[in-house]
C-alpha cells in the first residue's frame, strides 16, 4: 500500500491489523500490552515456536484477560504492520518473506539499524539480506521522526543507544560536541538480557550487583556514531533492577558552556517533544533522572550538570528499556510511520511508589 493511502487510511479512523512476531520475550510482551490499548492497532497473531497454541496470558500473566493464543511463526497471515521482535539474525533471515505479507516492518532488533554491510562486519558477525539495508528507517523518532512518515522498513534502536543518544543530543545540536571527548556509563536492568537471558541474568546472580558486561566494544557504539557523527567511550554495567536504563555521559568540550547555555540548548531540542522531560538539579527527591520513575512508560527523563572547574558536562538519561528502549519505541515510530497521533497508545503515566522498576 502507497504511504498516501496509509496516511489516508490512518486519519480516517480505521484500524490497522498487526502481529508480533517473537511475542513471548519481553519485548513481545511489551508490544502486546500497548498495541492491545491502542486505538488505531488490531492484533492478528502473537507468534512463538517454543509457546505455539498456548494463550498468551500462560507465558505474560499481565495479559491473562487477552483473547490470544500463540501462533507458529511459520503460519503468518498477511497483516498491515508486522512488528518483529525476535533475536538479532533472525529478521535479516526472514526480511524478503515478511515484506511480501505486510506494507510495513518494524524491527526491534539489530539487523537494520546500521547503514552498511560493511558496519556489521565489523560490530556484528556480517549481514544475509543487505539489499534491504537501503531501505530501512532508524527509528528514535526524537531524532528521526521526518524520516518515518510512509516508512515500511523501520529499524527501532537499541536500549542503550536510546538512553545515550537522548542524553547527548542537545549538545549535538547545539554544536557543543565538535572536537570534545566522551565518556559514557550505562546502568541496565536483567530485563535487556531478555527473557531466555542465561546464567547472568538469573535473580541469585544479578541481585546486589554493579557488573560491567561491556567494559569496550559493545555493539550499540556503533549506532550512537552513526547517529551523532562522533566516537565515543563506552561502557555498561548490569545492576539489580529489572527495568531502566540509565545513561551518564561525561563530555569534556573544546570551551565549557554555561548553565544557561544547557538549558537553551536542551529546550530547543525537547521543548515540544510529548516523551521526553528535562530533570535537571531541582528540589525532592528525585532531583536527576532516575529509570524507576518512568517503569512502564514511554517517557525519557533528561537531565544535566556543569563541571566548570575540571571543563566537564555531565548529562543524564532515564528510560525503561523494555518501553523507550523498544517495545514504546516501535509503536511510537509505527505511529509516525502510518499517520497516526504520535502519542497513540502511548500515553500511560509512571507509578510511584514502585520497588524494583
Amino acid at each position: 500500500m502507497a504511504a498516501t493511502e496509509r496516511d489516508a487510511s490512518a486519519s480516517g479512523g480505521e484500524t490497522a491489523t498487526a502481529s508480533v512476531v517473537g511475542a513471548s520475550g519481553f519485548a513481545g510482551g511489551e508490544l502486546l500490552r500497548l498495541l492491545a490499548g491502542h486505538p488505531g492497532f488490531e492484533v492478528a497473531q502473537a507468534t512463538s515456536r517454543e509457546h505455539a497454541n498456548r494463550t498468551v496470558g500462560s507465558v505474560h500473566p499481565n495479559l491473562r484477560s487477552l483473547d490470544l493464543r500463540f501462533a507458529d511463526p511459520g503460519d503468518l497471515d498477511a497483516v498491515d504492520v508486522l512488528f518483529a521482535a525476535a533475536p538479532h539474525g533472525v529478521a535479516m533471515e526472514y526480511i524478503e518473506e515478511w515484506r511480501d505479507l505486510t506494507d510495513t516492518v518494524v524491527d526491534l532488533s539489530a539487523d537494520f539499524r546500521l547503514d552498511s554491510e560493511s558496519q556489521y562486519d565489523e560490530w556484528y558477525d556480517g549481514h544475509s539480506a543487505p539489499d534491504h539495508l537501503d531501505d530501512a528507517v532508524y527509528a528514535l523518532p526524537e531524532l528521526s521522526r521526518g524520516d518515518l512518515a510512509g516508512a515500511d522498513l523501520i529499524a527501532s534502536g537499541g536500549c542503550n543507544a536510546t538512553a545515550t543518544i537522548l542524553g547527548l543530543l542537545p549538545l549535538h545540536e547545539a554544536g557543543l560536541l565538535e572536537g570534545a571527548q566522551v565518556v559514557v556509563d550505562v546502568k541496565v536492568g536483567s530485563s535487556e538480557g531478555g527473557a531466555g537471558g542465561g546464567p547472568a541474568s538469573s535473580h541469585p546472580e544479578r541481585s546486589g550487583v554493579v557488573r560491567p558486561y561491556a567494559p569496550t566494544g559493545h555493539r550499540h557504539e556503533a549506532e550512537i556514531e552513526q547517529a551523532l557523527g562522533l566516537s565515543v567511550s563506552f561502557t555498561a554495567h548490569a545492576v539489580d533492577m529489572v527495568r531502566g536504563a540509565s545513561a551518564t555521559c561525561h563530555i569534556f568540550p573544546a570551551e565549557t558552556p554555561s548553565k544557561g547555555d544547557l538549558w537553551a540548548a536542551f529546550r530547543e531540542t525537547y521543548g515540544d517533544e510529548p516523551f521526553v522531560e528535562t530533570v535537571a538539579g531541582g528540589s525532592g527527591t528525585y532531583r536527576y533522572p532516575e529509570p524507576k520513575v518512568v517503569a512502564g512508560t514511554n517517557d525519557a527523563e533528561i537531565g544535566f550538570e556543569v563541571d566548570p572547574e575540571n571543563g566537564r558536562v555531565v548529562t543524564f538519561a532515564a528510560i525503561d528499556n523494555v518501553v523507550k528502549g523498544s517495545a514504546g519505541q516501535a509503536v511510537h515510530a509505527a505511529n509516525l510511520a502510518l499517520g497516526y497521533e504520535e502519542t497513540a497508545g502511548l500515553d500511560q503515566f509512571g507509578l510511584h511508589p514502585v520497588g524494583s522498576p
